[in-house]
């Protein structure tokens, strides 16, 4: 018996996530007095995972698992937990993990928890904090079924270090191609630049902003803080920005450690996309915008004279620790 956790990648990389879902498998692993076994698809080196307190993973090398098909996944994952007879299944709280996690649960006929937020406070049977109603409430939920599958929310476990001696073994699930029903016929996708979904800073801009000629300064503070950009819905219906960065309710969610909103007044869509954030930052002309009520630091002053200040006193506060 074990606690079996799937480890996304991405071009022979591990996510972030990987080795958050990893930390809070070990957490519960420990609980139960038992080891994790990590899911690997298509990725060599493995060996980071043992830091996050993984003692065992299964090497999955198929070329229809090439690209992310739910099916194919699940029936792997499902394969995966009845040969570890695994009693619980960690995954990330991904656009990917969460279309996987229902179809594998009705697959294993297994209770599932998502926006799960905190270890268990028991394991027989399990029971877990989740976020709800976007992050405005929390929850119980108890899992009553033989195997119980957790979607952890992003950031919201972090990444524990405890280092364990790892070993590999090459999985090899029955997987057929034929019945996917899907087919993935080519992936654009941006290089280069901090992912909205893995970073642990977001800037974002509005139309505050007053056109897309003015987003230089929104993307030199991004890149002060290593940060991924984002925007409102307005901005990319408008098409300053690429829908990729919309973020929101109706867009991507976020879930940074820190959520820099430039020239956005805070409609309700947008914050209840972005209130998983753990510290909100608010810069508008305007003190009555309702996202000053979210936020808990606020700057009342045109952002095209105080982020010009912010970059710059950042980059001399990089300079001095460097």
């Amino acid at each position: 018996m074990s606690v079996l956790v799937y480890t996304e990648s991405e071009n022979g990389t591990f996510k972030k996530n990987a080795f958050e879902v990893a930390s809070y498998a070990k957490g519960i692993a420990d609980q139960m007095g038992t080891t994790v076994t990590a899911v690997a698809v298509n990725q060599t080196d493995v060996g980071e995972l043992a830091k996050y307190g993984v003692s065992k993973v299964l090497k999955i090398s198929n070329a229809d698992l090439e690209q992310f098909q739910v099916k194919g996944y699940s029936d792997a994952l499902a394969q995966a937990a009845a040969k570890e007879s695994a009693k619980v299944v960690v995954l990330s709280s991904s656009a990917d993990s969460k279309y996987l996690a229902p179809v594998l649960a009705t697959k294993m006929k297994a209770g599932l928890a998502s926006n799960v937020i905190a270890l268990p406070e028991s394991t027989a049977p399990i029971s877990v904090k989740r976020s709800m109603f976007t992050n405005k409430a929390f929850g119980m939920t108890e899992i009553s079924t033989d195997c119980g599958i957790l979607a952890v929310s992003n950031n919201a476990y972090g990444l524990v270090e405890n280092e364990t001696s790892l070993s590999e073994e090459d999985f090899n699930p029955s997987i057929d191609a034929a019945s996917f029903g899907t087919s993935v016929e080519s992936i654009d996708k941006l290089t280069g630049q901090v992912t909205i979904a893995d970073a642990d800073v977001v800037v974002s801009a509005g139309r505050g902003l007053k056109g897309p000629e003015n987003w230089g300064m929104v993307e030199e503070l991004a890149e002060v803080l290593g940060a991924a950009t984002a925007c409102s819905k307005p901005v990319s219906d408008l098409g300053w920005r690429p829908h990729g960065e919309h973020v929101g309710q109706t867009g991507k969610p976020v879930a940074s450690n820190l959520y820099i909103a430039i020239g956005i007044s805070g409609a309700i869509q947008h914050l209840a996309g972005v209130s998983a954030s753990k510290v909100k930052v608010v810069i508008n002309t305007d003190e009555e915008a309702p996202f000053f009520k979210a936020a808990d630091y606020g700057i009342v002053g045109d952002a095209f004279e105080v982020v010009p200040k912010l970059i710059e006193k950042l980059k001399a506060f990089k300079a001095e620790n460097a």
